[in-house]
């Protein structure tokens, strides 16, 4: 993690700069790369400011998992799904704590964002119909055949490339530059060799990611992270929130954020959540399931770490081991010596450090015709051979930021929006509300995607109001 980086924001009645661009953009990931292809679509100049050598960001290190409802490939798949049923997945998630104006607006926006994507720019997408995530009524996470973030991000920037879209990398964004009416006017950025240069602009898109890699943020913000892994990009630095300060923009639900109760250690690796849902269950070193796994990843965190040593095992058979090979990142977990295999309970209680009788005992309750007592229902028991991941608790990415518009615009401390700068993805709140347990699984990704087609659209259409206008 890194210490907070120094943002600021300086006012000017004009703007000597190095280049100017209708739009800039301020991030190279899902939700910017999403924003500048849907700019160029519509015929209007941008510029990526990439603060890496190559763009990844939080979206690479991601499954690359996206849910969507109402889009070609799930009705090919004859899967009902709409919008309002997407938001109130949704809003039931997050206790109806989601700010309902961007649940709409991104429920609405994200099947037409990934058609977008397949039908002008070629992205093969797939509906994973083999398992439902928590807190998804229908199948409606769609990924590219590779299963990966990784693979999401090569797609997003060979179609950049193609569309020729400059991407400018290993610019870090500084300072952003508005006249006496709050509007951007252009931004400075540094260069690898110390230059600081300046690119003027019509309108300014923060699409650069939270504060999870912020080490000083999460400690005052999300203390019960303060010592969890962080799987997430040490780029997530809270640039957004310091220029929203510098600003007095508002800022919203900053004590949301995702989590995942399965990182495996010490490999470091994410292991999909599926193999939890279709029957896989997580057991402390006592020997004892310690909280109902269908309930989601993100909030499996936090139980996960109140563990004795912060770890637990991720439990699961032969079938289940057949899904997790289904996963890249599994299958890297796996080669790296993450996997155990035990013939017995007594091989695997050994291999968790437990006693024999306890960890029978709790694998018996699987079998039992009643809920298990949290409530949690198993279609079966799990047989031998047993197979066994070390996992720990930890923070992938924060789910706060600026307050925007449902049009993307950040909204000033007075809920006014100001004239053109937008933010979506990390930079802004998302729609998972002020705690872990409020985050469906794909929020992150729906937030990038969906933001960055709604701030395409909202940042045209600025820039074609002032072609009018001139």
């Amino acid at each position: 993690m890194t210490t907070a980086p120094v943002r600021t924001v300086r006012r000017a009645a004009s703007l000597p700069a190095d280049a100017h661009v209708s739009v800039a953009v301020v991030g190279g990931g899902a939700c910017g790369l999403t924003a500048a292809l849907m700019l160029a679509d519509a015929g209007v100049d941008c510029v990526v400011l990439e603060r890496d050598a190559q763009p990844g960001g939080s979206t690479a290190l991601s499954s690359g998992f996206i849910p969507a409802p109402g889009t070609r490939v799930q009705r090919a798949h004859g899967v009902d799904d709409s919008a309002a049923r997407f938001a109130a997945d949704i809003q039931a998630k997050a206790h109806g704590r989601a700010a309902p104006v961007l649940v709409d607006a991104y429920a609405a926006a994200i099947g037409p964002a990934l058609d977008a994507l397949q039908a002008r720019h070629g992205f093969d997408w797939t509906l994973l119909d083999g398992f439902l995530y928590p807190g998804h009524s229908v199948h409606r996470m769609h990924t590219l055949p590779q299963k990966t973030g990784a693979a999401l991000m090569a797609r997003l920037q060979a179609a950049a490339e193609a569309a020729g879209i400059p991407v400018l990398t290993q610019a870090v964004a500084e300072t952003l530059v508005l006249d006496a009416d709050d509007r951007v006017i252009g931004i400075d950025y540094l260069r690898p060799d110390g230059r600081r240069e300046t690119l003027g602009c019509d309108a300014l898109l923060l699409a650069c990611n939270g504060f999870g890699g912020n080490a000083q943020m999460v400690r005052a913000l999300l203390p019960e992270m303060a010592e969890a892994a962080f799987g997430g990009h040490v780029g997530n630095d809270g640039s957004a929130i310091l220029w929203g300060q510098a600003l007095g923009a508002r800022l919203r639900d900053l004590g949301g954020y995702q989590g995942h109760g399965s990182w495996v250690t010490p490999q470091g690796a994410l292991m999909s959540w599926a193999v939890m849902m279709e029957g896989g269950v997580q057991i402390n070193r006592e020997g004892r399931r310690f909280h109902d796994e269908t309930q989601g990843y993100s909030e499996a965190a936090v139980h996960v770490l109140a563990q004795p040593g912060g770890v637990a095992w991720n439990v699961f058979d032969t079938p289940l081991l057949a899904l997790a090979r289904g996963f890249p990142d599994f299958c890297d977990a796996e080669a790296a010596g993450a996997l155990r295999r035990c013939e017995s309970v007594h091989e695997l209680a050994a291999c968790i450090g437990c006693d024999d009788a306890v960890l029978q005992q709790t694998l018996d309750t699987l079998r039992g015709s009643a809920p298990a007592p949290d409530g949690r229902v198993f279609a079966r028991g799990l047989d031998a051979p047993y197979f066994a991941v070390k996992v720990t608790g930890a923070l992938f990415h924060t789910q706060g930021g600026l307050d925007i518009a449902a049009d993307t615009r950040v909204l000033r401390e007075d809920g006014t929006p100001l004239p053109n700068l937008l933010a979506a993805g990390g930079a802004a709140g998302g729609v998972s509300g002020d705690a872990v347990w409020g985050y469906l699984s794909g929020n992150g990704l729906l937030s990038a995607v969906a933001g960055g087609f709604i701030a395409a659209r909202t940042a045209a259409a600025l820039i074609r109001s002032k072609e009018t206008s001139a």
